[in-house]
């Protein structure tokens, strides 16, 4: 069903309209609102992840380095200077990073308000600029060597971030603390508590308006066959490095929120378990499509961590405790879920395929015709 595009853009700017009412009537200290806020953050690194495994084939491992060091970034530069003494209580700070904080915070209230949204991007820089060094050699490998690769690379940052030579820097394994909540925008037209919201949708948005251009489909030429993709003229390395390096700036702008979102982080915070965990979404939600990694952060931050703490609970019925209910309990729940959607969707919950306005209307039809055939098969008696 092919839906017109006035039709389409007056949705898109209805459900977009909804959406934003629906986060200014949320409480924002309300759990609901922290769930979502996560759920966002995650969308954006595994719609990086995904830029890079689903739609480049390059199967990387090293998302939890690179959102460290956004992470780290964005929280040196956004710690006020007034808390740095009760931050860096051990060793201090370095006296050079500690003068250009200063200077930033004596600047134009111009600079001041911009000042947060300048951190994370320049976050994304810093992880985007270590990609790239570490790329030209990882990125000659393939495979199960290039995940093993860019694994031991995410170690070896976050070894790097907690070591007691960067102790003036990163403040070593104690880490950061007093980082900065998200800032308002507009002026506080948009606060605080829509930011993160915000800034997924324009990321996400970028990443797949370049999935949607000529880069994107030479991405896409690199994944189904690389000897075909040289043979038609695409540069190589040059698109793996880039399909890399652009992956890795959205991750660490997504360590760069994560960090406003946990106010304290440490080396502890970006392990191995962060990059299975963001592997697992776009899994989950496909790989290869940007629809499916956003549902599936949502989905699974909202389950692991909302609904089903039921379980962790102990529950009793008439005098008798149930003896499963118990802590911990939740993530075999979890686990089960997880089995049954591999089992029955194999390619995730959308496979490659991407949301359109033309699938959504026509929904009735195929209802109609999927129902209506068995209703009719029924009536004949067969």
């Amino acid at each position: 069903m092919k839906t017109k595009k006035s039709t389409k853009r007056i949705c898109s700017v209805l459900a977009f309209a909804a959406l934003l009412a629906f986060l200014y009537l949320l409480d924002p200290n309300s759990m609901t609102m922290k769930l979502l806020q996560k759920g966002a953050i995650l969308a954006v690194v595994a719609a990086s992840m995904n830029l890079l495994n689903g739609f480049t084939g390059l199967f990387s491992l090293g998302q939890a380095g690179f959102m460290s060091i956004g992470a780290y970034i964005t929280a040196l530069l956004t710690i006020p200077v007034k808390s740095l003494d009760g931050v860096y209580y051990a060793g201090g700070m370095s006296e050079g990073i500690r003068a250009f904080k200063m200077a930033m915070e004596a600047g134009p209230a111009w600079l001041t308000s911009v000042y947060p949204f300048l951190a994370l991007i320049l976050g994304g820089v810093a992880a985007a600029l270590v990609a790239a060094l570490i790329g030209i050699p990882v990125l000659r490998l393939k495979s199960d060597y290039l995940a093993i690769a860019t694994l031991g690379v995410s170690e070896i940052i976050r070894a790097v971030v907690s070591s007691p030579q960067m102790e003036k820097i990163t403040n070593g394994s104690y880490g950061l603390n007093k980082i900065p909540n998200f800032p308002e925008m507009f002026g506080g037209a948009v606060p605080s508590k829509v930011t993160p919201f915000l800034i997924a949708a324009v990321c996400i948005a970028l990443m797949v308006l370049l999935i949607n251009s000529s880069y994107g489909r030479a991405f896409k030429a690199i994944r189904e066959d690389e000897t075909a993709a040289e043979a038609m003229g695409v540069n190589l390395f040059k698109h793996k490095e880039m399909a890399f390096v652009i992956s890795s700036f959205f991750t660490g702008v997504g360590g760069g929120l994560l960090a406003m979102y946990l106010r304290s982080i440490d080396a502890k915070t970006f392990s191995i378990a962060l990059t299975y965990d963001i592997l697992l979404i776009i899994v989950i939600g496909g790989i290869g499509s940007m629809t499916g990694s956003v549902l599936s952060a949502f989905l699974v931050t909202v389950s692991k961590e909302g609904f089903l703490r039921f379980f962790d609970e102990t529950l009793t019925i008439g005098g008798w405790q149930v003896p499963l209910f118990r802590a911990g309990f939740r993530m075999v729940i979890f686990s089960i879920l997880l089995m049954a959607v591999v089992l029955f969707y194999r390619r995730g919950i959308m496979g490659t395929k991407e949301f359109s306005w033309d699938a959504v209307f026509g929904l009735p039809g195929w209802f109609k015709r999927k129902f209506g055939r068995k209703a009719a098969r029924g009536g004949d008696g067969r």
